[in-house]
């Protein structure tokens, strides 16, 4: 009896794999995929992550579209624009070479990049406000100009875009998780690990760069 008071949640638990199967989301299954491996190649500096970023831009335009975030939605076809960018930005960017290096954000671009930040977030969510159904304008906004900035740093090898992906990231969470996508939430959770990854591995190549110019030729 106590083998087979065991066994029951078990079978129980089988029965409804169908049904779990039926209720998942395959186009977010999909962005999960292409998310994760992205990112992991963006940690690795490795060119390709451009490509498969513009395959999770189009999936994750129709996820969020369809779940009312609709800031979030337009901002992957910013992601989508700015990836060609940065596609042929990592490629032939480089100050006499071809490939661009990792480099630091000034101070002055910071702060000139904070204050668009800001702006962007105000904007968004007045046109959110005043303009379509959504019930989270002010999360839509924040995550969406913070992300914009990232991206656009990202796109130009700074390496304080992991920063601010960290941030955003624990912004993303929170919201996913209340529009029950729960599946989008987690691949968040990894990108934040890789965000870390990508910071450690981006501050090396950053030091062995500097220790390169500083050795005669």
């Amino acid at each position: 009896m106590l083998a087979m008071a065991h066994f029951l949640p078990v079978k129980s638990l089988l029965a409804t794999l169908p049904q779990l199967f039926q209720q998942l989301n395959w186009l977010e299954v999909f962005g999960f995929m292409t998310g994760a491996l992205c990112v992991y190649l963006q940690v690795k500096e490795v060119i390709w992550n451009w490509p498969i970023g513009i395959v999770n831009n189009i999936v994750y335009f129709v996820v969020f579209w369809r779940s009312r975030i609709y800031a979030d939605a337009c901002l992957q076809l910013f992601f989508l624009s700015v990836s060609i960018y940065g596609w042929w930005q990592w490629k032939y960017g480089g100050t006499q070479r071809p490939e661009l290096p990792v480099q630091r954000t000034t101070r002055r671009l910071g702060l000139r990049l904070a204050a668009i930040t800001i702006t962007a977030g105000l904007l968004i969510h007045e046109a959110l406000r005043r303009f379509s159904s959504s019930d989270v304008p002010w999360g839509d906004a924040t995550t969406t100009a913070i992300s914009l900035t990232a991206q656009y740093m990202l796109g130009r090898k700074l390496l304080e875009n992991w920063i601010l992906w960290i941030a955003v990231n624990v912004l993303y969470l929170g919201l996913y998780c209340y529009k029950r996508l729960f599946l989008t939430a987690f691949l968040y959770m990894i990108f934040n690990g890789l965000c870390v990854m990508g910071y450690r591995g981006w501050s090396a190549s950053l030091r062995r760069d500097s220790v390169a110019k500083a050795v005669p030729a």
